[in-house]
């Protein structure tokens, strides 16, 4: 029997389980305190009455024999494939149907669409970054070449024309970060792939969250990224579906590499590997797009969006350098007085008893920052925003 050894060389606690041990901790041993939790990106708000009404009809479907549904199409049912390519067509962007993948959502897919490449291609993530990046390509040991983000460049880092990488992670709006690139800064890095015959791996998990127009929503806004850019989305933070799971992916017929169709290897690969996501699902899914369904998720965004307003107005007051809170539902700040991350966590857990994410676990350059979320809620996060006032004026 021979193992993985790539897996010795991964952390032994994702960042969120070893969050998750300190608060289990501190509650044990401080029963009588509150604490609030504006840590990890989990949605607070139920599904919206469309999704839900939705849900509850395909139910009633599966119930009866002439409307049962068993086995679907892997790469989901057409009718929630054309929702969501006439949504991109909303924002300027072209799909057929058969380049958009159902999905249980992008966590899942950023990971398996390693699937397609060879392990001897070299990975350029931005750092600080999303851990699954990282892991899950330690996992294959390849090798990670990191791209520094850091406050000078608005933790936007951008090409270097004298590094040489194959596969290239781009999020935007950014988690952790909560930055968003425009689109002249998306086309030079569409230039770069382009320049080194290399594939952006491009999430863009919290793109209903961009209220600005001039920035770009989807990587396929960019001129030319069709032939370079494979791209991940979620209805997880756009719809509530953080409990439900669902995503998709957009894999340009346009996209090939070594005279191979990415697009025909990954059908391959999830109708080998992937049985699809479940009927009643992909219906709940559909129904975010209707007019009544975008009309209702577009006011639980506002909700989140509130609260990011009203955290980056306290940060504004206590004159703490922060990114995100506008465009995005993560605020990135300078952890204040010099403190490191994981101190600065501490800190707010035992003194104000708020959760946090500690920026150094995501990255080298994440040490001396802090990550919150502006999914809690609306109460709690009042009540949060008044607990940092105090402990920190």
């Amino acid at each position: 029997m021979k193992l993985n050894l790539n897996y010795q060389n991964v952390k032994d606690s994702y960042l969120f389980s070893t969050i998750a041990k300190k608060v289990s901790a501190y509650s044990e041993t401080h029963p009588d305190k509150k604490v609030i939790r504006l840590g990890i990106g989990d949605v607070t708000l139920p599904l919206c009455p469309a999704v839900i009404d939705a849900l509850h009809a395909a139910t009633e479907e599966m119930g009866k024999q002439e409307s049962f549904h068993g086995y679907g199409p892997e790469q989901g049912y057409d009718f929630l494939r054309d929702a969501i390519r006439t949504y991109y067509a909303g924002h300027g962007v072209t799909l057929d149907a058969d380049e958009i993948f159902v999905s249980d959502g992008a966590k899942s897919d950023v990971g398996n669409i390693l699937d397609l490449f060879a392990t001897d291609n070299t990975v350029l993530v931005p750092d600080p970054v999303y851990p699954v990046y990282v892991d899950t390509n330690i996992m294959a040991g390849r090798k990670i070449l990191y791209m520094n983000a850091n406050a000078e460049n608005g933790f936007l880092p951008m090409p270097d024309s004298t590094v040489d990488a194959e596969i290239i992670y781009l999020c935007s709006p950014n988690n952790p970060t909560g930055a968003v690139y425009d689109r002249q800064q998306l086309a030079a890095w569409v230039a770069y792939a382009e320049e080194k015959g290399a594939v952006i791996l491009f999430d863009a998990a919290y793109e209903a969250f961009i209220t600005d127009p001039a920035l770009p929503r989807s990587i396929f806004e960019i001129k030319g990224a069709e032939d370079c850019a494979i791209e991940f989305c979620s209805f997880s933070k756009t719809a509530g579906f953080t409990g439900t799971r669902c995503g998709y992916t957009v894999v340009p017929k346009k996209l090939t590499a070594g005279g191979m169709s990415l697009n025909k290897m990954w059908l391959r690969r999830q109708t080998t590997k992937f049985n699809g996501v479940p009927y009643i699902v992909q219906r709940g899914a559909a129904a975010v797009f209707t007019p009544e369904g975008q009309r209702q998720i577009t006011e639980n965004i506002g909700y989140y969006r509130e609260n990011a307003r009203a955290i980056a107005a306290c940060l504004d007051e206590l004159g703490i350098w922060y990114t995100g809170g506008k465009n995005s539902p993560y605020l990135w700040l300078r952890c204040p007085n010099g403190m490191a991350s994981w101190d600065f966590f501490d800190f707010l857990l035992e003194r104000a008893h708020v959760v946090g994410t500690p920026g150094a676990g995501f990255g080298e350059n994440g040490e001396g920052f802090f990550r919150l979320t502006a999914f809690g809620d609306r109460d709690a996060t009042r009540e949060a925003i008044e607990r940092i006032k105090r402990v920190l004026s």
